[in-house]
């Protein structure tokens, strides 16, 4: 059964009770809350981790140490994390470690296709809502079946890519032809089975390398075998239950159940990070390649939302992946705190001392909405971002976290004044109410702009022009 829910008084009798502040918080108490919370990290607390503390670090990290454990991927600051997961469900506490993408490439491949394809995972981007979401891993197959162009392959993508690599085959000799062109990459073993465990486990100790256990719907073998696995002397597990279009029911039962049994039940050997392989799908791939895509991106933003920690895809499609790292990135943000950026004077194209001065909140989408509408109108102009916890401006307003006060303190502290020749201040339609007040108390004249960012340049073109 899982342990009881962890006070902070329980963890406070752990630290060293100095209120150094060196954690950033005001006293150990308060530092005993967000480790609690999960807001802050035992290595934030300096004196814990000298010798004098050494047994009190022991007990917290045991007490506070996640039920999923956490696996490293890749090595020389080009490291992916898996699994360190807290909680089942998202409303219960942020997950952390969002799913690492893996695409594969084939040593079937020819150079120039493997280079091209390469080159494009590891510069494959999208900007949304001011995060850079990109692809995470690349899986090396081995579908020759043979050692020495497996290992000529694994060579070839090591010397064009930092990106963290995952060796595919169930054949030991050929994963150890990978790894020895690859060993310092620490990359991921895939896989050990009930057939190779023994050669996969000692490959791994050698080369010191995490491995992946396989065991196509049998969740009773797969428990077996990390047993033994562990006996063996393996740390570092990923495990695969197996992914299936046709059994997509048995799919994710079985990854939710090892989920389960870890988070509810803090079973140790299946506390461990998931790997799934939507790439399965193209084992029989339908007629027409798009149906194929489909399936497989269907069957990883399942895979994404029932707990996979990795997944190893093989279609490149934009209209396939877009979809899948926005939806990890709102999976993996915290429900506690909204999106926010940071607060504080953005200047637009190339403003002057005439340029019209706005306002609007720090919420993450209204910021990069009203951005995106003040680019495309081509605007030169200054705009106030103000600090609202990250909400937006009417639940802002409603919630008394966008107060005339704020905006005042916003416009003082970002220096505009220095910038401009004129004192009046454009705010979002959704805040009119607390115009009256904003003009008490700055002095600033207050234009109530449109309801909608998108009509910002056609508001400035009319009334700004009639007001300078």
């Amino acid at each position: 059964m899982p342990k009881k829910t962890l006070s902070p008084t329980e963890i406070y009798k752990y630290l060293p009770k100095t209120n150094c502040k060196e954690c950033g918080e005001e006293n150990c108490m308060a530092f005993a809350t967000k480790l609690v919370n999960r807001e802050a990290s035992l290595d934030k607390c300096s004196p814990l981790l000298t010798d004098a503390y050494k047994e009190s670090y022991k007990a917290l990290w045991e007490m506070l140490k996640p039920p999923v454990k956490e696996v490293a991927l890749g090595s020389d600051g080009n490291v992916v994390k898996i699994g360190g997961k807290l909680v089942m469900y998202r409303h219960e506490l942020t997950y952390v470690n969002p799913t690492a993408i893996a695409i594969d490439v084939s040593d079937d491949m020819p150079e120039d296709e493997l280079i091209k394809r390469v080159k494009e995972i590891e510069s494959f981007s999208y900007d949304y809502i001011g995060q850079k979401l990109k692809l995470d891993l690349i899986a090396v197959r081995s579908a020759l079946n043979d050692a020495k162009a497996f290992g000529l392959v694994v060579k070839k993508v090591s010397s064009i890519t930092n990106l963290p690599l995952i060796l595919c085959s169930l054949d030991p000799n050929i994963i150890e032809a990978g790894l020895i062109e690859a060993s310092s990459r620490r990359p991921l073993i895939y896989a050990a089975t009930k057939d190779n465990w023994k050669e996969m486990a000692e490959l791994s100790l050698m080369y010191k390398c995490p491995l992946a256990v396989f065991s196509p719907n049998d969740l009773k073998m797969l428990k077996s075998l990390v047993k033994t696995l562990k006996e063996y002397g393996v740390e570092d597990l990923v495990l695969d239950p197996g992914t299936f279009w046709n059994g997509l029911s048995e799919t994710i039962n079985n990854f939710t159940m090892i989920r389960r049994s870890a988070c509810k039940e803090e079973d140790e050997f299946l506390g461990l990070p998931l790997i799934g392989v939507p790439a399965t799908v193209w084992m029989e791939p339908d007629e027409i390649p798009e149906v194929t895509i489909w399936k497989e991106a269907c069957l990883s933003s399942m895979l994404i939302t029932r707990y996979a920690d990795a997944l190893i895809m093989h279609s490149f499609e934009g209209w396939s992946l877009l979809p899948l790292i926005i939806l990890r990135q709102n999976l993996y943000t915290d429900p506690r705190k909204p999106v926010a950026v940071e607060s504080g004077l953005k200047a637009f194209g190339s403003p002057n001392e005439a340029s019209p001065v706005l306002a609007t909140s720090n919420f993450a989408l209204t910021y990069y909405t009203v951005a995106s509408d003040i680019e495309a109108g081509k605007v030169n102009c200054y705009l106030i971002v103000v600090d609202t916890e990250g909400l937006s401006v009417e639940s802002a307003i409603a919630g008394r976290k966008l107060t005339a006060e704020k905006v005042a303190e916003a416009l003082k502290g970002s220096g505009v004044e220095s910038k401009v020749n004129h004192k009046t201040l454009i705010i979002p339609g959704r805040a009119s109410r607390i115009s009256g007040e904003i003009e008490e108390l700055t002095g600033w004249k207050v234009l109530v702009g449109p309801m909608d960012s998108s009509g910002i340049p056609k508001f400035l073109q009319e009334k700004w022009q009639k007001t300078t």
